[in-house]
């Protein structure tokens, strides 16, 4: 019987990610306010003054408050450059976007849809926690959510990771 894995561990090479913090009052607007940088450094706002090409996920690296029932108000947001960029990135015209070189990255992963709000990610990381049970192996703090298509598609595709500890 072929059922759909409930999540599953990946491992992301080391590369350079072009990254806007945002500290709204709501977590969409965050997120909305540093994509809407990212895709005019994309279109054309960078030193190459051309097209750079879009790539996916788009991730938002969030935290919780010591609680753990909220989001801290500081999201990241990030967008991997394309190959032909990585090893000289173009500069951003923005001064709030930053070229960030990231280390490999290993997660466990899980799929959901619809959209992100504070809400649903809570929702989804205390799903997740659910399923995995009592683990020292990932991070407690730091989550990130991996959006795959236009904010715009009512049920998106989208990722909570669990960041595995070194």
């Amino acid at each position: 019987q072929c059922e759909e894995a409930a999540y599953e561990e990946r491992r992301y090479p080391a590369g350079k990610w072009a990254c806007v913090t945002k500290g709204e009052p709501m977590y969409e607007q965050s997120i909305s306010m540093s994509f809407m940088k990212l895709m005019r450094y994309i279109c054309k706002e960078n030193s190459v003054g051309c097209f750079l090409g879009m790539t996916v996920p788009v991730l938002n690296e969030i935290h919780l408050t010591k609680e753990g029932t909220e989001l801290e108000r500081e999201v990241v947001t990030a967008y991997y450059l394309p190959g032909e960029f990585q090893q000289n990135p173009p500069v951003p015209t923005d001064p709030e976007i930053h070229i960030t070189e990231r280390a490999p990255l290993r997660v466990i992963t899980r799929v959901f849809y619809g959209m992100t709000t504070e809400e649903t990610i809570l929702r989804e990381i205390s799903l997740f926690w659910e399923l995995l049970g009592s683990t020292d192996t990932v991070l407690r703090e730091t989550y990130i959510v991996a959006v795959y298509e236009n904010p715009s598609i009512p049920q998106r595709r989208n990722e909570i990771w669990f960041i595995c500890r070194a």
